[in-house]
């Protein structure tokens, strides 16, 4: 089968595309080819997708059963997909988010079912908007979509809430810095190696049954965010010198994070897989969060060159501990 990843250099969908090779799918990836080489068998396609030139040329006289847009993130980027590829492929994946079921959720189980609503992250609202417009042409004119929703998912990334870019949370752990924990720690998240949203995805690849339907893919594995941070802190061999503020303070001193908190991660959140695992039969998530997050600390460790360090991100960090530990005087960094 040939199969077009528009995108495909992400955590997940490298990871992905790795999976996708291995199972024997003839891969084609189209990207700017600004993040390295692509996964070994696959075929690089290189252009900019929103450059409508380099598109045409990079895609003439190429036919694709499947195609899965993992850069999506408009109403406008679907309008073009559909332009692109409506009558030209027998199926269509768009990659969306978790981030887009209702925010505060009315019940922490989530199911596909659960209402699409979340007031506080444009990025959300627009996937929402992209999965509006796809089951209009599913509807309407039979086009043939499917939508999937990861959650936080992980591979060669720290899955952490502030402070996940590159070694960044790892650097302030190793040196016994403050970490900033939204909370009190204690509500429920789920956090996906990105190996195991594979297994799910790859059952859906050219799967009719999945045409007009939408999916979440996520372990079965529930912690809560202390949990999540002290299995870090051990793998990484330290003790974890946790400051835990609330989510609506983190999102006043340092606006920029409102979307990803409290349009997101503040919450308790399960998912409920029997979907995917019902139109994959045999899916499961197989890699619990502390092995998997042992592999991440090794990765890390193998090469110096991958341990970069995000300084406005521990800038970041610094200036909402300053001002929290401000209010009663104290000094927290």
């Amino acid at each position: 089968m040939k199969v077009l990843f528009i995108g495909g250099t992400g955590i997940i969908s490298t990871a992905v595309s790795r999976q996708t090779i291995a199972s024997g799918f003839d891969l084609y990836l189209l990207n700017r080819g600004i993040r390295g080489a692509n996964p070994q068998g696959s075929h690089s396609l290189t252009a900019d997708i929103d450059h409508p030139e380099e598109l045409r040329a990079a895609l003439q006289g190429m036919q694709f059963e499947v195609v899965v847009n993992w850069i999506a993130y408009t109403p406008q980027d679907i309008e073009r997909d559909l332009v692109l590829f409506k009558g030209q492929v027998s199926h269509y994946i768009f990659v969306s988010s978790a981030s887009a079921y209702q925010k505060p959720p009315a019940n922490y189980l989530i199911t596909e079912d659960t209402l699409l609503d979340n007031p506080f992250w444009e990025y959300s609202r627009n996937k929402i908007a992209c999965e509006d417009r796809l089951m209009r042409a599913f509807i309407e004119e039979g086009f043939p979509a499917t939508i999937v929703r990861p959650s936080l998912t992980y591979d060669s990334n720290f899955p952490v809430a502030i402070g996940s870019n590159g070694y960044t949370i790892a650097d302030r752990m190793r040196k016994g810095r403050p970490i900033i924990v939204h909370g009190d720690g204690s509500s429920l998240w789920i956090v996906t190696h990105a190996e195991d949203f594979g297994r799910g995805f790859l059952g859906l690849l050219g799967n009719p049954g999945s045409f007009g339907q939408a999916f979440h893919i996520t372990t079965d594995e529930v912690l809560t965010w202390n949990q999540i941070y002290m299995t870090l802190a051990d793998e990484l061999g330290v003790e974890a010198n946790l400051v835990h503020i609330p989510s609506d303070f983190i999102a006043r001193a340092a606006p920029e994070l409102a979307g990803t908190l409290l349009g997101d991660k503040t919450w308790s959140v399960v998912f409920d897989n029997t979907k995917i695992k019902t139109f994959v039969p045999g899916f499961e998530a197989i890699i619990p969060f502390r092995a998997g997050i042992r592999r991440t600390v090794a990765w890390f460790d193998a090469d110096e060159q991958r341990r970069s360090v995000d300084e406005a991100g521990q800038d970041q960090m610094d200036r909402i501990l300053s001002a929290y530990g401000g209010r009663s005087g104290g000094v927290l960094i």
